[in-house]
C-alpha cells in the first residue's frame, strides 16, 4: 500500500448506528449481526487505536489485533487505512452530535431553580459529549491530525461547537424574554457559557488527566454560578446597594 503525505479522506457525517454509554472498553456501537457486527467491532478498534497512538502510529496490523480479526477481513470492508480513519471520524462525528443534541433537549425552558437546572444541564454535557472516549478522541484527532487534515477542524466547528453555540444562545435569549436573564448579546453569552462551565474541565485535559465526575459537576456548577452573577436578573434593592456602594468608592 503507497504512502501519501495527505490521504484522500472524504469527512461526512454519515448515519450509523446507535452508541452505548461510554466505558473503557466497552464498544463505540451498537452490535448488530454478521458482517454488520464485524464492520462495528473494526470501526470500535480502529478509532481505539487512532485515539492511543495517531494516524502515523497506526497500523492495520494493530488495528487488526485490536480487533480480533485478520487484516484481510478489514481489507473486505476498507480499502486501506485511508478509508478507515474517515469511516472512524464519521461515526465518532455522528454520535457526538447526535449526543449534543439530546443533551440540548434538556436545556431548562424556564425554571424556578435556574441555577440548579442549569448546572444539571451543564454536567451532562460534560459527562457525555466532553469527557467521554468520542470527546477525548475528537479532542486529541484535533490536535494530532489537524495540520493533515485542515478540513478536519472545519467539519468539527460547523457541525459542533458552532452549532451548539447557536442553539444554546436561542434558548438564553428565550430565558431572558421571560424575564430569568438579562442579556443583551445571546451569542456571545451562550460562548461565555460554555466556556465557564468547561473551564475546571478543559484545565484537567491541560495537565493530561481526566476529571473526575466529581470534577465535572463541580466544573458545571461554579461556572453556572459565575454565569448567574454577570447575567441573572437582580432585585431592585440589590442593584440600588450596588449603585450606592459604587458612588461611595469613586
Amino acid at each position: 500500500m503507497k504512502n501519501t503525505d495527505k490521504p484522500a479522506v472524504t469527512l461526512q457525517c454519515a448515519p450509523v448506528a446507535p452508541y452505548l454509554p461510554d466505558t473503557r472498553g466497552q464498544a463505540f456501537t451498537r452490535p448488530g449481526s454478521g458482517q454488520c457486527m464485524k464492520r462495528h467491532s473494526i470501526l470500535d478498534a480502529a478509532a481505539r487505536t487512532f485515539c492511543r497512538d495517531g494516524f502515523t502510529g497506526t497500523s492495520i496490523d494493530l488495528i487488526a489485533a485490536e480487533a480480533g480479526v485478520s487484516r484481510q477481513t478489514i481489507y473486505n470492508h476498507y480499502r486501506d487505512k485511508e478509508m478507515l480513519f474517515g469511516a472512524v471520524v464519521d461515526a465518532v462525528m455522528e454520535r457526538t452530535n447526535a449526543a449534543l443534541f439530546a443533551i440540548l433537549a434538556t436545556f431548562p425552558e424556564k425554571s424556578d431553580n435556574l441555577e440548579a437546572d442549569l448546572a444539571l444541564f451543564a454536567t451532562r454535557l460534560g459527562k457525555n459529549c466532553m469527557c467521554n472516549s468520542d470527546g477525548e478522541f475528537l479532542r486529541k484527532l484535533i490536535q494530532a491530525e489537524g495540520e493533515r487534515y485542515p478540513e478536519l477542524f472545519q467539519i468539527w466547528r460547523e457541525n459542533g461547537p458552532a452549532k451548539v453555540g447557536s442553539a444554546i444562545a436561542a434558548r438564553l435569549a428565550r430565558l431572558a424574554h421571560g424575564g430569568a436573564l438579562d442579556i443583551d448579546d445571546p451569542d456571545l453569552a451562550a460562548r461565555q457559557f460554555l466556556a465557564l462551565v468547561t473551564a475546571d474541565m478543559n484545565f484537567c485535559g491541560m495537565q493530561g488527566e481526566k476529571p473526575t465526575e466529581k470534577q465535572i459537576e463541580t466544573s458545571a456548577l461554579n461556572g453556572v454560578r459565575t454565569f448567574l452573577r454577570a447575567f441573572a436578573i437582580r432585585k431592585a434593592s440589590s442593584a440600588r446597594a450596588d449603585m450606592a456602594l459604587s458612588r461611595s468608592s469613586a
